[in-house]
């Protein structure tokens, strides 16, 4: 019997995989405690500074924004004039607000990467969501972070059993350059490895 292809074995692509990130705002990051601020803070932004390299397209979510604070200025700062949307109904899960949905869905792509603050809140329900409607969803889970180390680990073991497939920032970028013959390999090592302070970046 043949079995159909895996789409998940298909490699991320800056055509067919949109860049969701929900709620990095203040609030958010003061408590954060399972592990180091700048290392999260610094993996959402070069994920969404690679995204604006290669023009992947990105989505951005931020819950009341009145009091928990905007949106981390240097993520919006690289797309001018690009909506956050402030969900209007107060939930955890960001494609529960329509605007949200809708503009993840115009994008067209089937592959959907997510992260956000908290891991087992806002990030795992808004991935559980693309799941229940048949997108394929990988968790950027280094760019996440909850108010326990064990709230974190086990929102991500939550996300993976049912069927999430974690990545981490430098396999993201990686992934949609490809290979060093991409023409934006350059401006990345600049930009983004050398931010994260990867190796690749450092040579």
């Amino acid at each position: 019997m043949v079995h159909p292809p895996d789409r998940t074995l298909t490699l991320l692509t800056d055509k067919n995989s949109t860049l969701v990130l929900v709620d990095y705002q203040r609030a958010m990051f003061a408590s954060i405690a399972s592990g180091d601020k700048t290392i999260i803070r610094n993996a959402a932004y070069c994920a969404a500074k690679a995204a604006s390299i290669l023009n992947v397209p990105v989505v951005l979510s931020s819950i009341n924004p009145q009091h928990n604070g905007e949106f981390m200025a240097e993520i919006t700062g690289l797309f001018p004039g690009q909506e956050v949307f402030a969900r209007t109904i107060l939930s955890f899960d960001a494609f529960e607000d329509e605007k949200t949905w809708n503009a993840f869905q115009k994008t067209g792509r089937r592959k959907m990467i997510v992260s956000g603050l908290w891991t087992s809140m806002c990030f795992a329900y808004t991935a559980l969501h693309g799941l229940s409607e048949g997108y394929e969803v990988y968790g950027l889970v280094d760019a996440a972070g909850d108010s326990t180390p064990d709230a974190h680990r086990y929102g991500v073991e939550r996300m993976i059993q049912a069927g999430v497939i974690p990545i981490t920032m430098e396999s993201l970028v990686s992934e949609w350059m490809h290979d060093w013959g991409n023409p934006k390999a350059g401006e990345l090592v600049k930009e983004v490895y050398s931010r994260y302070g990867a190796m690749i970046g450092l040579q």
